[in-house]
């Protein structure tokens, strides 16, 4: 539990940049922590990071005094109680399509009077001894953004942003791609336009939009920032090593 700050920079649209860490070792957190990121997310969503796993990565990255998120597998109750009673600092929350899954999340994730989330003693409460700051710092600095990663969430946009606890919009362009049945394709028109209409919907609201740039390109980030991101996840921890392994094998044409 950290009062970071993070969640107010986000609403008001303060740039931030942050990675996804895929590899399931403190070590990893600790050197992308030293690297100068604002926050890190852990990925739930698409690997295999367990339970005591995930904690101990929290512990790190926490103990580096950086915000640390988690993206739940799916907007679930019982997997978002688990990440918040780990300690997450944030929720970053898949396939939110709705006003209604807006809704859900908000209430699987906030405690009475705000939401639904069921009362237990972790980690993230201090084992029992700090429960009542944590009821007051989760209601007042408890970060979620909700990811919009289909196309039925750029025509629910309207009622999604109506759920003032959702402090950010995170487009998943490949599953928005996916939804209009051109994976991947992003050169393919009714994906351009989707995301077209996310930002003119996004920038009528008062959320802040994000984006996950996988590939290690700046000029994808500036290009992010021109377009009134704010929220961006740059690279992930597996693309680092990846773009250091290949600086080896460029090494290896001299000999």
């Amino acid at each position: 539990m950290q009062d970071t700050k993070i969640k107010q920079k986000i609403k008001n649209g303060a740039i931030t940049i942050g990675t996804w860490v895929t590899i399931g070792h403190s070590s990893i957190v600790e050197i992308l922590c030293d690297a100068g990121f604002d926050w890190l997310t852990i990925d739930l969503e698409h690997n295999t990071i367990n339970q005591e796993t995930l904690k101990n990565l929290i512990i790190a990255g926490q103990s580096k005094n950086v915000p640390m998120f988690v993206r739940v597998p799916k907007n679930d109750e019982v997997y978002i109680k688990m990440a918040l009673d780990a300690g997450a600092d944030g929720l970053i929350i898949p396939m939110i399509n709705s006003g209604q899954d807006a809704l859900d999340a908000k209430n699987y994730s906030y405690y009475p009077p705000i939401g639904k989330r069921g009362v237990g003693l972790s980690r993230a409460q201090g084992y029992g001894d700090n429960f009542d700051n944590y009821i007051k710092w989760s209601s007042k600095n408890l970060t979620i953004i909700a990811q919009i990663e289909h196309i039925d969430a750029i025509n629910n946009l309207e009622e999604i942003v109506q759920v003032k606890e959702i402090d950010a919009l995170m487009i998943g362009p490949y599953d928005l791609s996916a939804s209009l049945g051109s994976p991947g394709k992003f050169d393919n028109q009714a994906v351009k336009d989707a995301l077209d209409t996310f930002i003119s919907k996004s920038k009528k609201s008062t959320a802040s939009i994000g984006q996950h740039i996988v590939p290690l390109d700046d000029w994808r980030f500036k290009d992010a920032v021109e377009n009134g991101y704010s929220f961006i996840a740059f690279g992930t921890d597996f693309q680092f090593l990846k773009s250091s392994i290949k600086s080896l094998k460029e090494l290896k044409n001299y000999y």
